[in-house]
């Protein structure tokens, strides 16, 4: 028989009943170290007092409201996002996945209202990631995502990771926008060099082509600048925002200037719970914290740490690792056995990671890890690390 839960993932047999800062603990009373952070989700870890009291004093006032009506918390976060970012707007979802649709919705609608309705067609990258909605499964277009979902929304012309000269041959009188992640997640923790996100920019200027960055995993503070494309210099023209902007809350947001945004007028989209009082509550406290330099600057340090500490750990396991790779604290160890034996081994030493594609064990740890944790996630590598060599013998 099926069970009550929709059999859709293959779940490790962990049961978690608290959490606190980098910490989790399970129903077994074991002590697990949390180098997932749901998914990038948790940035300020688990239980973040700043969070929790956001949360509860939101709760015991106002929850729902729908957007029919002004919502003040939803005003002062969109105002920190538009202070703290290149985007003249914000629109509020409840994930990544939807604000992928909004951002795709978006593009097409200022061609459309600019009187080139043929411009639908977006480029997106192999290997990227933009959620499970119909748009964001036909922007990706692989096997996994798509087999058995057709027929295909159309409009999406997907093109090798860094090849430039098929990005080039793919622009058309039909190309509107380049949909790209400034650092893929899904896809390997593979980053784009900073020069080529400063080419890609120009390549849309000159083309004439709106840049939508896909910020879901990479943005709020995850890469040491709160959003990854600020490394670059360069700012794109729509982004989608999503998990660490919640902080675990349910959040997302899609970011845009006042020209790519001109086409959404009052009906042109809408959300029920998008925006809610108690999401922004949460994700204004969120970024109170995340966006101050000082925090930030922390970041880095311990990214830093953490990066130096991983590339002693591949030297020492040769046999098991192959490089280190990543930005900021969205790091992926590339493993030379499968990267889900080392997931496992991590569990089986209390430390948690996250698997990725390419054979890729993510660390996407909580912003403020202290680096005493970060000694302690390294030991029990080390030891999941010595206990494959071991077994392999």
């Amino acid at each position: 028989m099926i069970s009550s839960v929709l059999p859709t993932y293959n779940r490790a047999p962990l049961q978690f009943t608290k959490g606190e800062g980098s910490w989790l603990t399970t129903a077994d009373g074991r002590r697990m170290l949390d180098l997932g952070s749901g998914i990038a989700v948790n940035v300020l870890g688990h239980a973040h007092p700043a969070l929790v009291d956001a949360l509860t004093s939101q709760a015991q006032n106002l929850w729902h409201v729908s957007n029919l009506y002004d919502i003040p918390q939803q005003q002062a976060l969109a105002d920190k996002l538009v202070e703290n970012s290149f985007a003249d707007t914000v629109f509020f979802t409840n994930s990544g996945t939807e604000a992928c649709e909004l951002a795709v919705k978006m593009a097409r609608k200022y061609w459309h209202d600019k009187g080139a309705p043929e411009k639908t067609d977006i480029i997106t990258f192999e290997g990227a990631f933009h959620g499970r909605s119909s748009a964001a499964i036909a922007a990706v277009n692989t096997p996994k995502m798509v087999e058995g979902f057709g027929p295909l929304l159309p409009g999406f012309v997907q093109v090798p990771w860094a090849n430039t000269d098929a990005l080039k041959a793919a622009i058309t009188e039909n190309t509107g926008a380049i949909l790209i992640e400034p650092v893929q997640g899904e896809g390997g923790i593979r980053a784009v060099p900073d020069h080529c996100l400063k080419a890609l920019r120009e390549f849309c200027d000159e083309n004439k082509i709106l840049l939508i960055l896909d910020e879901v995993q990479c943005g709020v503070g995850r890469t040491g600048k709160l959003f990854a494309h600020e490394w670059a210099g360069i700012t794109p023209d729509i982004m989608m925002v999503a998990k660490g902007i919640g902080g675990g809350f349910p959040l997302g947001a899609v970011l845009a200037t006042q020209k790519a945004a001109s086409g959404m007028v009052v009906g042109t989209h809408g959300s029920t719970y998008g925006g809610n009082p108690l999401g922004c509550a949460v994700g204004k406290a969120v970024l109170d914290i995340v966006a101050e330099p000082e925090f930030l600057a922390g970041v880095n340090a311990r990214a830093g740490l953490l990066r130096q500490k991983l590339e002693g750990l591949v030297a020492a396991h040769p046999n098991i690792f192959e490089e280190v790779r990543g930005s900021g604290l969205m790091v992926g160890l590339r493993c030379k056995i499968p990267a889900g034996d080392v997931v496992q081994a991590g569990y089986d030493n209390d430390v948690i990671t996250v698997p990725a594609a390419d054979n890729v064990a993510r660390l996407l740890p909580a912003l403020n890890i202290t680096a005493a944790e970060i000694d302690e996630a390294l030991t029990r590598l080390d030891a999941a690390a010595t206990t494959l060599e071991e077994s392999a013998v």
